[in-house]
């Protein structure tokens, strides 16, 4: 199907803000505001990228009312005037490529907390709606806010938009999202009040009413201000998209310009970071029914390729679509899209690694997987070689499609050596499941950027040390990848049993009961996989660790989690294996030994470095060589593509 991306491309008007097209950038945080309450330099060049590429509306992340609020994370500091001079460095850079910018302010998190204890201990015991359990550690109380602490926020937000005029912000948005501490005074589930701020349905909206009025009496009637709400909370008790109609009813007529939609809590957490389980465009779903309530433009976020943005749009039930991972991994899409180069977009895998968990996991600034200049631009940005330097690559993966890419951008003249014949290594052979579609994505994008780029691809050829070409190169890059780990147990020669890559590559044997034998990401993905293509099989993953998928990123888990329960997948940790037998697989675990029944047998034990190319071809020109990806050690793509990256990036003249 040819699509027509002209819609995506159209201007909008905001109250009295007009956006060159409907493609806006995700309010995401980034972790880069100093201390000292302005954004770093890799902050405002972040956002400075985003609109150089030609967004049309960029958000910023979330910036707290004050530092009590963002409770230890980095933020703005809109109460400080000394923080509005270098703001507005930050604004004018935006405004500079023809972008408009919306200050995001949020009144803190609440009860979603990521402190927890920690809070108490510091004195800062969180703030919420109610006396409501933290969600990361329900051990944890939150205090109900009193009524002077509220009259003193409609202050806090007077200050904040105050602040947004002068710093010369388009428009500001209230973030109200997903269970923070707005909407934990809007929702029932959180909102146990008996004052005016609780009981009926119009005391619980009134927070969020007095905060557009206390707003609007300092920007006037003419300055967008912008709502963000879930309207469909995904867990049990949590509001519905039924129930958020008649918020949106209220909220429509109060003052606000546009409603950014979409679904999610923090008890759905992998809605507010969307996996690449929940598939495309997840929450397009919420726009039909708020269509019918609003009178304001619609935002949608969620997971949108290309195709599904123009296909929202054309229906009528949204008018700007937002990108937030997307506009990471290539922040020049737009521009792309406008120069009918659809194909040069760098696609977003929706992993979460690089992005939300950097942050997550390492409380870091974001980059990106498939981008590991995001958040660096400065430090990472591609320059061209004074003289001309003759690359080898040696394995398409991941890393030595990077490595291949990034040192033909540089000018070089690439070489590279696959020993099948195609490229992506064992990721594409893995990328078979309907949730990896944008992994086959990915190498199709760079299928395309070396063709583009001239750079020579031999198939079907196995490099070696003693090669000649070798000796003639500037630069080498081994990317040999990994191999599988097979434990030398007795039955592994069992017919039933294949290789996890075997049994993506050549597709799983017949039999009702399937038994993986190990239980990473990628046993996971496999198991998944298996239930979605034949939902009657009998699915048994064993891990002789203590918890199955300890390499997951932890929201990505949630996903799997909840698919397996939903596919009736069985989990078993604690479970070695320790033979193959005729009646299935004999596991040890701590209750003593027993046999899991199997038709099939998929072994995916994990990956070990296929490092012995790479140690001969260093050895023999320790000078030029670099070895990268799995076959140092066997990781995530992210990682071997980063290091592809930067072993191009480090050629010198």
């Amino acid at each position: 199907m040819s699509y027509n991306y002209n819609k995506l491309l159209e201007p909008i008007k905001i109250n009295g803000m007009i956006l060159k097209n409907r493609i806006s950038f995700s309010p995401m945080g980034t972790f880069t505001p100093m201390q000292d309450g302005t954004d770093s330099e890799e902050g405002m060049r972040y956002y400075e990228e985003r609109a150089k590429g030609g967004i049309g509306l960029i958000n910023t992340g979330a910036m707290f009312l004050n530092s009590a609020l963002a409770q230890g994370s980095p933020t703005i500091a809109l109460d400080n005037i000394n923080a509005i001079p270098k703001t507005t460095v930050l604004v004018e850079r935006v405004h500079r490529w023809g972008a408009k910018i919306c200050l995001q302010v949020s009144p803190g998190t609440g009860r979603n907390t990521v402190l927890g204890d920690q809070a108490i201990k510091f004195g800062q015991v969180p703030i919420s709606a109610s006396p409501n359990p933290s969600f990361y550690d329900p051990n944890v109380i939150c205090r109900e806010m009193t009524l002077e602490e509220i009259d003193q926020m409609m202050e806090d937000w007077k200050t904040a938009a105050t602040f947004a005029q002068r710093c010369g912000f388009d428009a500001i948005q209230i973030h109200a999202h997903a269970g923070y501490l707005i909407d934990q005074f809007m929702s029932s589930v959180w909102n146990h009040r008996t004052d005016k701020y609780g009981g009926s349905f119009e005391n619980r909206c009134r927070f969020a009413l007095e905060i557009v009025q206390a707003i609007r009496s300092v920007v006037g009637p003419n300055f967008p201000i912008t709502y963000r709400i879930s309207l469909d909370h995904r867990f049990n008790g949590g509001r519905t998209l039924e129930e958020s109609m008649k918020v949106l009813d209220v909220l429509d007529k109060c003052g606000i310009d546009a409603f950014d939609i979409d679904a999610g809590a923090y008890e759905s957490q992998d809605y507010i970071f969307p996996t690449r389980y929940v598939g495309d465009a997840c929450m397009a779903y919420v726009c039909e029914e708020a269509r019918k309530h609003l009178t304001h433009p619609i935002i949608n976020t969620g997971t949108h390729t290309m195709e599904t943005a123009v296909e929202l749009l054309e229906s009528g039930n949204a008018d700007i679509i937002q990108f937030g991972r997307q506009s990471i991994a290539d922040p020049y899409f737009p521009k792309k899209l406008a120069e009918g180069r659809r194909e040069d977009i760098r696609p977003c895998m929706v992993c979460n690694e690089e992005c939300i968990g950097r942050i997550f996991c390492r409380l870091t600034q974001l980059s990106c997987a498939v981008n590991p200049a995001a958040g660096l631009e400065d430090y990472m940005e591609v320059t061209k070689l004074k003289t001309s330097k003759n690359v080898v690559v040696i394995g398409a993966g991941p890393g030595g499609l990077e490595a291949a890419r990034c040192a033909a951008e540089r000018g070089a003249a690439v070489t590279l050596y696959e020993k099948n014949g195609y490229i992506g290594g064992t990721f594409i052979d893995i990328a078979t499941g309907g949730f990896k579609g944008r992994m086959r994505d990915l190498v199709e994008w760079y299928r395309i950027q070396l063709q583009k780029l001239g750079v020579k691809i031999v198939l079907n050829t196995e490099a070696s040390a003693e090669d000649p070409v070798l000796a003639g190169a500037d630069y080498i890059f081994v990317a040999t990848g990994s191999a599988a780990i097979c434990p030398k147990l007795p039955g592994m020669d069992d017919p039933r049993v294949i290789g996890v890559t075997e049994s993506h590559k050549q597709g799983v044997p017949a039999g009702k009961r399937v038994v993986i034998c190990g239980g990473g990401l990628s046993a996971c993905d496999t198991a998944l996989e298996i239930a979605q293509a034949d939902p009657d099989r009998d699915i048994t993953i064993l891990e002789m660790k203590p918890q199955i998928g300890g390499d997951i990123m932890p929201i990505n888990a949630i996903s799997i989690f909840r698919m397996f329960d939903e596919y009736g997948i069985h989990q078993m940790a604690n479970a070695t294996v320790c033979e193959i037998t005729a009646e299935g697989v004999k596991v040890s675990t701590p209750e003593g030994d027993k046999v899991i029944p199997a038709d099939v047998i998929i072994s995916a034990f994990g990956q070990k470095p296929a490092n012995a190319l790479g140690e001969a071809i260093q050895w023999a020109y320790p000078t030029k060589t670099t070895i990268i990806g799995d076959c140092v050690k066997p990781g995530k793509a992210g990682t071997a593509i980063r290091e592809g990256f930067y072993a191009a990036m480090a050629m010198q003249d």
